[in-house]
């Protein structure tokens, strides 16, 4: 089994395809919620934007999906390892019986709460400001691995037991005994106070569902040691792929979105330094045409402007068509970011997902183009109109394709 991999693709087909049986330590998921919004993404520095769609119906057709990808993940488990499902109020009462069913009630250990803040918003009901990560192992005796982590004394109680802890007796369950050793504090409980990523961290990198770092190697940490194989096959930003190799973790990442994949990628080159084909491989992107014309319109157009070499816009509604931006080949990749939008030599790109762009395409097109001022741009397409083919040449002979 390859291990350090990115696939991209349905983790239901790569579990089964890549995964063997009882080869992974630890997993984390963090499916979608079943929350029936509609989320706008933002990627990265250039904060791309692409549709996200989280709708399953009832909890019924949601369970149903799930299903499948819970009994694949529990056969790829080792028998001493452990599993959090991450989730929250939606869901959440009808992921455990699900997953009662699958691994077994025994085979519960906590529901853990990540509790955290941010702005209320008027309603009628108490404010909801927690998840719930449903932790699991697959052997009704425990799990294989767990460190013990501690959480530091309030003044008030150390000052009363002057450094020392108080637990109760293991044996009689009912005689407090006191550790005469300097205090750790109190073993961590099953609440968790993890504040969320603010808008200003260099961390966010702008994915509505995007769970903290902190969070993800409080769980690697108690569940895992080194050389030890993670697996989350809803990756979405790359977060516990950062932790994972952090914590010299090997890891399996899994995730749908193109967009996604690509960005997991850049952030273990920006933030851990890992080098692609080198450090860690991203395998089973799009290639042929019929896959091409099943990805999401947004997934698609940020997947084209990357393969031609450019930078995908920043805005998605309402951008005239400009769908992305293509620099001189002799800028180095350091110096994008930022620093490319304050230069004028770039060319307008337009993707369009049909079989036949027409006539009227590369008109709107250049008009968006003359409107920037560019003299050059590039429309990608499966195919063009004759008519569309006609008017690019003379856009050419006039200065203006």
């Amino acid at each position: 089994m390859d291990t350090n991999v990115i696939y991209c693709g349905d983790n239901l087909e790569v579990l089964s395809k890549y995964v063997p049986p009882e080869s992974v330590d630890l997993i984390y998921i963090d499916p979608p919620f079943n929350s029936s919004r509609n989320y706008e993404m933002f990627w990265g520095e250039a904060q791309e934007r692409r549709a996200f769609e989280d709708r399953f119906g009832d909890a019924q057709h949601y369970l149903d999906w799930m299903r499948p990808r819970i009994r694949e993940l529990y056969r790829v488990l080792k028998p001493t390892g452990s599993f959090y499902y991450h989730c929250d109020w939606h869901a959440s009462h009808y992921v455990k019986v699900e997953m009662d069913r699958i691994f077994g009630y025994e085979c519960f250990l906590n529901e853990i709460i990540w509790s955290y803040r941010r702005w209320p918003s008027p309603s009628k009901h108490f404010q909801r400001m927690h998840d719930v990560i449903l932790f699991y192992t697959k052997s009704p005796k425990g799990p294989g691995t767990f460190h013990s982590d501690y959480e530091q004394n309030s003044a008030s109680y150390a000052k009363r037991f002057k450094g020392k802890t108080q637990m109760l007796d293991p044996n009689t369950k009912t005689r407090k005994i006191t550790l005469e050793r300097k205090s750790k504090g109190l073993p961590r409980r099953d609440v968790w106070e993890i504040s969320i990523i603010a808008g200003f961290k260099k961390e966010r990198l702008g994915y509505p569902t995007q769970k903290p770092l902190e969070l993800l190697e409080r769980v690697i940490s108690a569940s895992s040691n080194e050389g030890d194989v993670v697996l989350d096959a809803f990756c979405g930003c790359g977060t516990t792929l950062e932790a994972a190799s952090k914590f010299k973790r090997q890891w399996i990442g899994i995730d749908f979105s193109p967009t996604a994949c690509r960005v997991m990628a850049q952030r273990l080159e920006d933030r851990l330094g890992l080098k692609e084909d080198v450090d860690f491989k991203l395998r089973d992107m799009p290639k042929t045409p019929e896959q091409l014309r099943r990805m999401p319109p947004f997934e698609f157009q940020n997947w084209a402007v990357v393969a031609l070499g450019g930078i995908p816009n920043k805005v998605k509604v309402g951008d005239y068509g400009i769908d992305g931006r293509l620099y001189h080949a002799d800028i180095s990749k350091e110096r994008r970011g930022d620093f490319l939008e304050t230069l004028d030599v770039w060319y307008p790109i337009q993707v369009k997902q049909v079989d036949r762009a027409g006539r009227p395409d590369i008109d709107a097109f250049e008009t968006a183009m003359r409107r920037d001022k560019r003299s050059r741009g590039y429309v990608v397409a499966f195919g063009f109109s004759s008519d569309a083919v006609l008017g690019c040449c003379q856009g050419d002979q006039t200065g203006r394709g």
